[in-house]
């Protein structure tokens, strides 16, 4: 529910700013979604009158006017609004005064004339109201006068989202009462003079569905003048409400929705035929909405009917045939009180959800039809005129909720609280509520307040209790606990993630020994100084492995040999690297390493029979990579290894820091090892792979996405990567994926060269792109291709 915060103020002024207002009330737990200024910031703009409005003499949509804004001397502006004329009060910008966007209002000559200031409209002062011209300010509007503080612009828009059990403050004055209650201040209700009959006109009601309707109200009131122009200060009210203004009945009877909670509607007496039914449908009658929708009406659900037909959707929407026009003279006010049940999903079972719907579903006060009706009343007869009569009531007493009797134990609120308070401020915050209270030995005797519907068992008012003294009053004790929580950070990758990865994936942990054969170690590391132990086990583990490899490729060989046609190892640990600058002289770094060799897959009659090869585990790590959920900093490119197969190997980047490799294993080292046939292998840093970026929800788009494929011919020492690091440099923000899904080379594409088939997928978030935008963003994704890589369109 939106509210004006100055309108709460007039019921309840607490000495407290904004924020610390929004703050109450969310601590409350009616918590506040926003808050919006009613009005972008602007100064120097004050009410003038028009006192002269002639032609230009040299434009036909400029007016030359001279304005009296309560100085010495009248000012000349010229102004092209059309609804610009004489003795209109309107909104004059000075000469210095500043609108929204920082723009100044200087001194000009339009078309030869002079212009001292400007007459503004509502969009060049920043407020959300839709008009065609000028400001037309109320003619009482005082000359002279600061238009924010005439038009209290300094208002703001509170947003409060209400949960379903709160009806009571789907109204103003339930939200005054609540903040009342918080800072322990008297509301102050509008007043007004009581309506009394001036004519004998009535209609009458008959409730045939006594169940579902309690209370039925009905005031016919003649000669109104639908024609008369609903109050500014209504207006201004309804529009920070989120509701637009339509006409003065209407304007009324959402006002006191407003203001009360209380949902009205207004009939035209001329339509009715006969008296006010309130009851279920005859077989399948029809109803045309005000939306201009003609529906058969559910059998299930409650009607407003005249003698002849249907006239409404009771507690939802009114009909078409019988709802006021400008012709409209005279008029019949209903109000009512429905069941929630009798409401509850009848509105969205035909495709509607309304105000007064939603107050129904969630329950309206049942004492305050007639506060309602007279207050509704009063405010016709102040704007519209026209002439009252008696007010119609048909009730069904057993049918009206009563208050509820509930007994609160200082026993059961102490333990559900965890904290004591005092016996007089429960009194006093039950009180408060509107809730009678009755003290007795133990307890509290309470009489909850009909506009509760939430209050039905203990707990209930326990809650109100606290809510009311404070969440953040109540003494925060930790529970008792002889565990300590591990201290890690959220952004960390647990090991056991990356096991079980690779786990899922088909490979099975290995643990080797740190210590290795020196003589092998040198095949893998050539001139590569290592550790070597003073004492060792044997001459074969003499020395402190310097990477993963040494060990793992010695375990692929011993599986190989014996009849092992598939072998997938990983294997985590610490390498050891001679580093003087070490307290111990050498540096120990985790490490992460797999090895792969033989056939793909398990042998199975539907598979076909092939051999591992670089993109198998390639395509396993880039998975443990995706545990990252940082892709985008992981890079491979080309690189040597004297362990590796030249062509076949590279490097692997995390922010464009090396920190591992993997590739093919040098078939010189196969027969040292015993490998059998080809065998690929990564090792890398495992600290630079377990820092993972933590998720962040993005906007889905709800707009289509487009692809656009491209072919690109460039030279085959440019790597793919870099291509699409290019693209993703270069596209902005609606260039939302990118996918190089073909390589080629042959026929067709010249020697040297490779062709890169690669697709965009373009998207935006606010809106579907145009063929224009999508063709200039691939004309400047290729335009650069062109200027870095020397790339061309693939004919």
């Amino acid at each position: 529910m939106k509210f004006s915060e100055s309108w709460l103020r007039e019921w309840v002024n607490p000495s407290v700013n904004r924020e610390e207002l929004a703050h109450q009330i969310t601590m409350a737990g009616l918590e506040v979604d926003g808050i919006e200024p009613v009005a972008a910031d602007f100064s120097g703009v004050i009410v003038g009158e028009v006192v002269e409005c002639g032609q230009h003499p040299d434009a036909d949509k400029l007016r030359v006017t001279k304005i009296n804004v309560g100085g010495e001397e009248l000012i000349d502006i010229v102004c092209g609004a059309a609804n610009c004329r004489l003795g209109l009060k309107v909104a004059v910008a000075m000469v210095g005064a500043v609108l929204p966007g920082d723009f100044k209002i200087k001194k000009a000559k339009l078309r030869g004339q002079p212009s001292f200031g400007m007459l503004c409209s509502f969009g060049e002062l920043g407020v959300d109201i839709e008009s065609d011209g000028i400001i037309e300010l109320p003619l009482d509007a005082p000359i002279g006068q600061d238009v924010r503080e005439y038009l209290d612009l300094n208002d703001a828009v509170i947003d409060v989202d209400l949960t379903a059990n709160r009806a009571d403050c789907l109204g103003m004055a339930g939200l005054a009462r609540e903040v009342g209650v918080l800072n322990r201040q008297a509301v102050t209700e509008p007043t007004w003079e009581a309506v009394e009959a001036s004519i004998d006109d009535a209609v009458t009601v008959d409730i045939q569905a006594e169940q579902e309707c309690g209370r039925y109200l009905g005031r016919v009131i003649k000669n109104v003048n639908v024609k008369a122009e609903t109050p500014l200060w209504m207006q201004e009210k309804l529009r920070r409400s989120g509701i637009r203004s339509i006409d003065p009945i209407v304007d009324i009877t959402n006002y006191v929705l407003i203001e009360f909670g209380q949902p009205m509607h207004a009939f035209d007496l001329a339509k009715l035929d006969g008296g006010i039914q309130v009851r279920k449908p005859n077989g399948e009658e029809k109803l045309t909405l005000l939306d201009g929708n003609e529906i058969t009406i559910p059998e299930d659900m409650l009607i407003i009917a005249d003698q002849v037909k249907p006239l409404a959707l009771a507690g939802v929407f009114g009909g078409e045939h019988s709802g006021v026009t400008t012709e409209t003279t005279d008029i019949v006010l209903e109000c009512a009180y429905f069941a929630p049940l009798a409401i509850l999903g009848k509105a969205r079972r035909i495709g509607l959800h309304t105000d007064a719907s939603h107050r129904f579903e969630r329950g309206v006060d049942p004492e305050l039809q007639h506060k309602v009706m007279d207050r509704a009343s009063r405010l016709v007869l102040e704007i519209c005129g026209g002439e009252a009569g008696p007010v119609v009531e048909a009730k069904s007493e057993e049918n009206l909720p009563k208050p509820v009797q509930i007994v609160l134990r200082r026993s059961k609120l102490d333990k559900t609280l965890g904290h004591h308070i005092e016996d007089g401020e429960v009194k006093e915050i039950l009180e408060r509520l509107g809730f009678a209270v009755e003290v007795s030995e133990g307890q509290w005797n309470v009489t909850t307040a009909t506009y509760r519907f939430d209050m039905a068992i203990e707990e209930d008012l326990i809650e109100e209790v606290a809510r009311i003294y404070g969440y953040n009053n109540i003494p925060n004790i930790a529970p008792v606990a002889q565990l300590s929580m591990s201290d890690h950070k959220e952004s960390n990758i647990n090991i056991k993630r990356v096991r079980s990865m690779l786990v899922a994936r088909g490979f099975q942990e290995a643990v080797t020994y740190s210590f290795v054969d020196p003589k092998q170690q040198e095949l893998v590391h050539p001139g590569a100084e290592a550790m070597i132990l003073p004492n060792p086990i044997s001459v074969e583990m003499s020395a402190m492995r310097l990477s993963m490899f040494t060990g793992l490729l010695t375990a692929v060989g011993y599986n190989q040999s014996r009849q092992q046609n598939r072998v997938r190892l990983f294997e985590t640990g610490l390498r050891f690297v001679p580093n003087e600058s070490a307290e111990s002289g050498v540096s120990q770094q985790p490490m992460l390493a797999a090895v792969i060799a033989g056939n793909q897959n398990d042998e199975h009659w539907t598979m076909e029979s092939k051999t591992v090869d670089f993109f198998d585990l390639k395509g396993d790590l880039e998975a443990v990579i995706g545990l990252t959920v940082a892709d985008a900093e992981f890079s491979f490119r080309a690189a040597t290894h004297p362990a590796l197969h030249p062509g076949q190997c590279a490097e692997i980047l995390r922010d464009d820091r090396v920190i591992g490799i993997i590739g093919t294993v040098h078939p010189s080292l196969e027969k040292p090892f015993g490998l059998n046939g080809k065998t690929i292998i990564f090792e890398l840093e495992l600290d630079a792979l377990l820092h993972a970026n933590l998720p962040l929800a993005q906007t889905v788009s709800k707009f289509p996405a487009n692809r656009r494929d491209i072919a690109i011919v460039v030279d085959d020492a440019v790597a793919a990567n870099d291509v699409v690091k290019l693209i993703r440099k270069v596209g902005e923000n609606q260039l939302v994926g990118i996918n190089l899904f073909d390589v080629y080379r042959g026929k067709g594409v010249e020697e040297g060269k490779k062709s890169l088939a690669i697709a965009l997928l373009l998207q935006d978030n606010a809106r579907t792109l145009e063929e224009k935008e999508i063709a200039e963003m691939v004309d400047v994704v290729v335009s650069a291709l062109k200027d870095e890589f020397n790339a061309s369109l693939r004919d």
